[in-house]
C-alpha cells in the first residue's frame, strides 16, 4: 500500500474515531442527572472563580453546561447537554454542539457556564430555534484576568460565558459557531 493511500486510511479511521467519541458523549442523560452535574459544575465554578458567584445574583438565569466532549483530527466536534437555572429552578434544558475544521488534534472535556444578563438576551434563548452562537446577544467570554476586573458597572453585555474544569488535551476552547438548541431529556 502506498502512503498517500495509508495515510488517507489513518485519517478516516482517525475521523471516524473522532466521531464516535462524541456520539458516545452524545449518548442521552436523563433530566434530573444533567441538573445534578450541572449543579456541582457550578459550585466548581464558583470555588475557582468567586467572581462568578457575584455575578449570579446580577445574573436573569444561568445556563450551565456540566460536561462538554470536544475531539478532533482536522475535523472535530463538541457536544454537551445542559440545563438553564432561572432563580435556581430548571426552566429548560439544552444541547449545544459545534463542528471545526483545520489543525486540531486530541481530545477535551470542560464546562461552560453562561450567564444570561438582561431579558432580551433570554428571550432570544427561550425563543429562537437554536442558538447560533456569535448571532444574536452578544457574548463576553470570561477568562480569570476578566473576571477580576468585573464590577457592576462593567457589566454592559447580554452574556457572560465561563469556561472551566478542563481535562485532555486539545487546544480551544471557543464559543463561535456553537449551536445551543432546547432538548427534552429522558426522566
Amino acid at each position: 500500500m502506498n502512503k498517500t493511500r495509508r495515510d488517507l486510511l489513518l485519517g478516516a479511521a482517525a475521523v471516524a474515531g473522532t466521531f464516535g467519541i462524541v456520539a458516545q458523549a452524545a449518548q442521552a442523560a436523563s433530566a434530573q442527572q444533567i441538573e445534578r452535574d450541572a449543579r456541582q459544575a457550578l459550585q466548581s465554578l464558583y470555588a475557582a472563580q468567586p467572581e462568578a458567584r457575584r455575578l449570579v445574583s446580577k445574573a436573569k438565569a444561568v445556563l450551565i453546561f456540566p460536561k462538554i466532549i470536544k475531539a478532533g483530527l482536522l475535523i472535530g466536534g463538541q457536544t454537551g447537554d445542559g440545563v438553564l437555572l432561572a432563580g435556581n429552578k430548571p426552566e429548560g434544558y439544552y444541547n449545544i454542539t459545534a463542528a471545526s475544521f483545520g489543525l486540531q488534534a486530541g481530545a477535551q472535556r470542560f464546562s461552560f457556564a453562561l450567564f444570561f444578563m438582561n431579558d432580551e438576551a433570554l428571550r432570544y434563548l427561550r425563543e429562537s430555534d437554536g442558538w447560533a452562537i456569535g448571532s444574536g446577544p452578544s457574548v463576553v467570554v470570561v477568562d480569570q484576568g476578566v473576571a477580576k476586573s468585573m464590577t457592576s458597572t462593567t457589566l454592559a453585555r447580554d452574556v457572560y460565558a465561563f469556561p472551566f474544569g478542563q481535562q485532555g488535551l486539545m487546544a480551544g476552547l471557543g464559543l463561535e459557531g456553537s449551536k445551543i438548541t432546547h432538548i427534552t431529556p429522558g426522566k
